[in-house]
Parts: structure tokens; sequence; C-alpha cells
């Protein structure tokens, strides 16, 4: 069944939505620079690779921990609070690590930056989390904003990188760190400025972690937007190394593969303009199977491209999927979680998205080795097959586990989600945007 739409609701001012772009863009610029700004202090300080490794897997690997700080933004009586404070925790430790690094032990600075990971889930998870409320009533204005915060991942993904690069070399270090610190300060601010939403119930109604994932897992849409996310996370992560190895096989220089990446990033833009512009009405748990499975066939199209304009324009394809596939798990985290577990559920699927990422990068690195097409042929054949097996799922699901009764539809949506599911820790009340 599609979710019934309610666009007649009259829609908020554009300040609101601005002010999010804003706010998640500058904290998201930060987080995606941060890497970068630790290999680049590692090698000025002549350390060594294995040494920038393990310094940036302590910026990484504490995203996993997202999920168990994530509960505050569920209990606080002010949401926006926890997020502004993660923001300057996480942009004052990251300064503090890069700055300290010359003078200090490599272990002050590996502290610091386990301190700044642990809080970067909740500029990416946490901060869309906040979206619901913020878009205004009905399907399309949400997905419409959805699109909005696409975008916002793939500016930051490449102006981060991007502007620690420029900054460091056409200044210094330190000025390219105190950068990113200042971003996620002017973030703080703004966040403090977007629009109220109350606290969706009492902290004793607002499940664990723990228990939160085991609601995802038991519940159909989450169960299946989560094994979708973190399959495609996995498979596009191989993309960069494929780009940089197959560049000789497709005629061209190593340097070309910059250009094929570039490409997957200008497709991911355009997507994400293209949800903008036109939102699917399909339902999400129906609508992120169907782009899996896009996503899928792109990596195939990339695989079989025979010359390098086909590969070219193969990765602005896959780019172009890959964002319309982000916003559908996007809407599918909104529409289907509960109001007292939402914030939770947007930081698990976020923190297990980045870690799939990385190890996709790790098993693409490991297999490129032994076979130039092996790691996007193993790609495409688990994009699929998860596609496959959602659609095998739905299909056979169990209406009393995955359709939801119809009073558990929303209050500020005006009931537009009327498949909507039961989640982690629900007690009976209404689910509200």
């Amino acid at each position: 069944m599609r979710p019934h739409t309610d666009d007649s609701v009259d829609e908020p001012g554009w300040g609101p939505l601005a002010r999010y772009i804003i706010a998640a863009t500058l904290a998201r610029t930060s987080d995606g620079g941060a890497v970068v700004a630790i290999v680049l202090m590692v090698t000025a300080g002549g350390g060594s690779g294995w040494l920038a490794g393990a310094l940036g897997a302590c910026l990484t690997a504490p995203h996993l921990l997202g999920p168990f700080v994530a509960r505050s933004l569920d209990t606080a009586r002010d949401g926006r609070t926890v997020i502004a404070a993660a923001s300057l925790a996480h942009g004052t430790a990251l300064a503090a690590a890069v700055l300290l690094y010359p003078h200090t032990h490599p272990a002050t600075a590996a502290a610091l930056l386990v301190v700044s990971g642990l809080f970067g889930p909740l500029l990416t998870g946490g901060i869309s989390s906040r979206l619901p409320a913020i878009a205004g009533h009905g399907q399309r204005r949400q997905r419409r904003a959805q699109g909005w915060d696409v975008a916002t991942y793939g500016i930051s993904g490449t102006v981060g990188p991007t502007l620690v690069a420029a900054l460091a070399a056409w200044a210094s270090l330190a000025t390219a760190a105190l950068t990113l610190a200042a971003g996620c300060f002017i973030a703080a601010a703004v966040i403090r400025f977007l629009p109220y939403a109350p606290a969706p119930g009492k902290a004793a109604d607002v499940p664990g972690p723990l228990r939160t994932l085991t609601g995802i897992l038991a519940t159909g849409p989450l169960r299946r937007t989560l094994y979708l996310t973190v399959t495609v996370a996995f498979s596009v992560a191989a993309l960069p190394i494929a780009a940089v190895a197959g560049t000789p096989s497709l005629g061209v220089s190593a340097s070309a593969a910059g250009l094929l990446t570039a490409a997957y990033g200008l497709g991911n833009l355009a997507g994400s303009a293209g949800v903008m512009i036109r939102p699917s009405r399909t339902e999400a748990d129906r609508l992120t199977t169907r782009l899996a499975a896009l996503v899928g066939a792109m990596l195939l199209l990339i695989t079989l491209a025979p010359s390098f304009p086909l590969a070219l324009a193969a990765y602005a394809a896959a780019g172009i999927a890959n964002a319309y596939f982000f916003a559908a798990t996007l809407a599918a985290r909104s529409e289907y979680a509960p109001d007292n577990a939402r914030g939770q559920i947007f930081v698990w699927v976020g923190a297990l998205k980045i870690t799939a990422g990385s190890a996709g990068t790790a098993a693409a690195g490991a297999l490129i080795s032994t076979s130039l097409l092996l790691p996007l042929l193993l790609a495409t054949a688990l994009t699929l097959t998860a596609a496959l097996l959602s659609s095998a799922e739905r299909h056979h699901r169990r209406p009393h586990r995955d359709l939801p009764p119809p009073e558990a539809s929303r209050a500020k949506t005006k009931s537009e989600h009327a498949t909507r599911t039961p989640g982690p820790g629900r007690t009976g009340g209404r689910a509200s945007t």
C-alpha cells in the first residue's frame, strides 16, 4: 500500500530548512576533512604511514559507539542542545589533536581523536534525525528536504578534504585545523536556531541502544533499510580503488582515476538535485529495494565499460543512483522509525553505514591484487543479492509484523504514512514527525 500524502498543509518558510542546510554542511565538512587533516598531520611530522592509519582509525572506529551516546537525542528536553554540544566537542577535540601532535606524544592526539570521533555520528545521522520536524507536512516536502540532506553530504565530502589540503598548502596545517573547528562552532550556533521539537515522551519510555538495534532487526522495513544501506555502502566503497586500478585497462593514465571519482561525485550531486525537483511518491520500503538494485546495475555497467568515456558515464550514473538510494533510506528511517527511538535509529544506520564503507574499501584493496574486476563483481553480486532478498522478504512478510494498526500513523504528518511499522521500544503512543 502506498502511503497517503497530504501536501495541502501550508509549507513552512524557507528559513528553517536553509538554516538546517547551513548547519549540516558546515558540521559535515569538518567531519569529512578530518581524515585528510590527520594524514597531513602525521606526514608533516615525518611519521609513518602505519601511524597515520592508526590515528585515522582512532577517529573513524568510535563511530560504532555513536549509537551508545545517541540515546540523549531521544531523551533530551531539547535535542538541539545535544547536537550543538557534539559539534563543539568534535571541532575542539579535532583542532586540539592537530595542534598538539607536534609537541606531545602521539597517544595524546589519539585520545583527542577518539573523543572527536565519538561525536561524529551525531553530526551525520544525528542532524538528519531533526529534518522531519523541519521539512513540513506531506510526503513530497519531506522527500524534497531529504534531497537537500543528501546534497549536504555530497558537498561536505568534496569540500572538506579539498579545503584542508588547500589551506595546508597555502597557509599551514594549523590554519586548516582551526578552520574545521570554526565550521563546527558556527554549525553549533546555527543548530540552536533550528525549530524546537519537544521530547517524544518520558526518558523511561526510550529504549536503550541494544534494544533499539533489536527493534530495527525485528521490524521489516527498518531491517531491510539497514541491510540494504550497509550492503550498498560496502559496495560503492570499492569504486575509488577500482578507478585507480582500472585506468590502464581503459587506455588512460592512473591520474585519470580522479576524473572517474569526480564524475561519481558530480552524479551524486545531480541525483540529490533530482530528488529535490521531483521527489518519488513510492512507498519508501519498496523504493529502497528498487534503487539498491539500480545501484547494483550501475556497478555492473562500470565493470563492463569497454572505454574511458563509457566508464566516465557509468561512474556518473552510479553516483546518481546512489544519491537516489541514500535519499530513499533517509525517507525510510523517517517514515518507519517511532518517535521514542528516531534519533538512535538514524545514528545506528549511519554508524553501521560508515563501518561498512571502511570495510568495503579495505576489502577492495585486498582483492584488487587478485583481479582488477573482482572487487566490482563482488560488489555487484552483493548489492543485487541484497535487493532480491529484500524484495522476497517483503512479498513473504507476515502482515501482523510489518503492517501496523491504523492508530500508529503520525499526528504531524496528517496520517501520511499508512504503512507505518511498529518500531523498537514502542509504547503505544502516536508517532509524530
